[in-house]
């Protein structure tokens, strides 16, 4: 075990909110279906002066703020994103740049298994002696998404969280599972824009830089990617489903997160879910619901708190912790 608290939170999420009814309007669709088939009653829609940058910067100042430390403390900086501010330079050096740190800063890409990718990499670093890991992931899904797509643009929204790590005395990673199975690539991507597929007038023209997902194949391998991967995590940890206080879920559809929880056989009222508020934002959406959760008091000192992620990849990760706050 790497001992480990989490001195601060930080959230940002844009104010403008897009719901199911106004999206009503602009497709053939209802309320109730949405609901029904994701859970999702409402998400949140970056404005014109919001990006990835911009709200990573405000969740991470917000973190160490709480955390009662200065930017001069942080060592470390990392940022999980599958919203790129721009493919060149890394979005970190906008962050550290917005926020005033004086130390390095990397990318991570691990789509919505981001930010758990982040804390095993962030708890790495805190044994390597650095005294404090600022851990942000942001996420702009609303860029990426066809506009004209239901099946897509009904799922994502924008928003942020971060954290403090630094080194702890009661809490720790017990255990965790990182994985990835890139056979599943073409499941969940955007054909253009790298190197593979550069950008042109005909790749524009044919919406390969918007998402693109076959989401009956990704919701059947999700629900078993969640499960494997939660018990291994907990095997690593040497810790059963029967010791997990809490359970946080990437936040990508209801009927996932029940299937997921009913099959590990833990009940949903140990279960974080904010997805009818916010819809699936991606490397952010456990941080946002840790975040949550520890503020309403449903996440104490001394829990075991189990976090599993899953997303395009097919990039998957789990991690147990024993949750350490701030003093």
């Amino acid at each position: 075990m790497t001992g480990l608290a989490i001195a601060g939170w930080g959230t940002a999420l844009p104010e403008q909110r897009v719901t199911n009814a106004d999206l009503a309007e602009r497709f053939d669709t209802t309320d109730e279906w949405i609901v029904a088939r994701t859970g999702i009653r409402e998400r949140r829609v970056a404005g014109d002066d919001e990006s990835t940058a911009t709200l990573a910067v405000a969740a991470g100042a917000e973190a160490i703020k709480n955390a009662g430390l200065t930017p001069d403390d942080v060592g470390l900086l990392i940022v999980a994103t599958a919203t790129p501010e721009q493919p060149l330079p890394p979005t970190a050096a906008f962050v550290q740049e917005g926020i005033g740190l004086r130390c390095g800063g990397f990318d991570l890409g691990a789509a919505c298994a981001g930010f758990v990718y982040g804390l095993v990499a962030g708890t790495a670093f805190l044994s390597l002696r650095c005294e404090a890991v600022l851990l942000v992931a942001s996420e702009t899904l609303t860029r990426i998404v066809d506009p004209a797509d239901r099946s897509t643009f009904v799922l994502f929204g924008d928003g942020a969280a971060a954290c403090v790590l630094i080194p702890g005395e009661r809490g720790g990673l017990l255990g965790w599972d990182l994985g990835c199975d890139g056979s599943a690539a073409g499941l969940l991507s955007i054909p253009a824009g790298g190197s593979r597929c550069p950008t042109t007038v005909e790749t524009a023209a044919a919406g390969e830089h918007w998402l693109r997902m076959d989401g009956r194949e990704v919701f059947r391998r999700a629900v078993r990617v969640v499960v494997d991967s939660a018990h291994a995590a907990l095997d690593d940890a040497g810790l059963t489903v029967d010791d997990v206080d809490v359970f946080v879920p990437h936040q990508a559809n209801l009927r996932i997160v029940e299937a997921a929880a009913s099959r590990l056989s833990i009940s949903l009222d140990r279960t974080v879910v904010n997805l009818d508020r916010f819809g699936n934002t991606s490397a952010a959406s456990i941080p946002i619901a840790c975040a949550e959760g520890a503020a309403a008091g449903r996440i104490h000192d001394g829990d075991v708190v189990l976090l599993s992620g899953f997303g395009a990849g097919m990039t998957w990760g789990s991690a147990v912790l024993r949750w350490e706050g701030r003093d």
